[in-house]
């Protein structure tokens, strides 16, 4: 009790951050996004470890198969779900690769007339190895593995 009879009240006087103590917390956040961003693979639930930041057209993926006839000579297929594109550009020659444009990583549409052909911004490459024949994309198609069983194409 006061001399007054009332009761004191005692306010707590909120902590204000020195300019000291924020710039080594600011400090500290950054450092750890550092150690973050610059750090190994992180371990996938699997026990491996997890993908690697390397763009998709690269990274390993599951054996994809289609049949022979489904390839025309001189043409070729676009296997939209796994981003493959299949050419067959001389009779039993047959040829894949990634089907992510290098320019803007569009899917490329078709094969037609030699070319595989992207519609985002119309860069084609060669069916028979991948290079630019028109830009605007400046690297070729990643290549694939193509392995012929019978009437049967797995590309790795």
């Amino acid at each position: 009790m006061t001399e007054t009879g009332h009761t004191a009240e005692l306010h707590e006087r909120p902590r204000v951050a020195s300019r000291r103590g924020v710039l080594i917390g600011a400090g500290a956040v950054a450092a750890g996004m550092a150690v973050t961003a610059c750090g190994g693979k992180e371990p996938s639930p699997s026990g491996g470890q997890s993908a690697s930041s390397e763009p998709s057209s690269t990274a390993a993926a599951a054996p994809v198969s289609v049949k022979t006839s489904d390839v025309p000579v001189g043409g070729g297929v676009v296997l939209k779900e796994p981003k493959v594109v299949v050419t067959q550009p001389q009779p039993g020659q047959f040829k894949a690769f990634t089907a992510v444009c290098t320019h803007k990583q569009c899917l490329v549409a078709k094969v037609a007339d030699g070319t595989i052909d992207c519609p985002c911004h119309g860069s084609r490459f060669s069916d028979v190895d991948g290079s630019v024949v028109k830009g605007p994309a400046e690297q070729p198609l990643a290549p694939k593995t193509v392995t012929t069983t019978g009437d049967t194409l797995t590309i790795t």
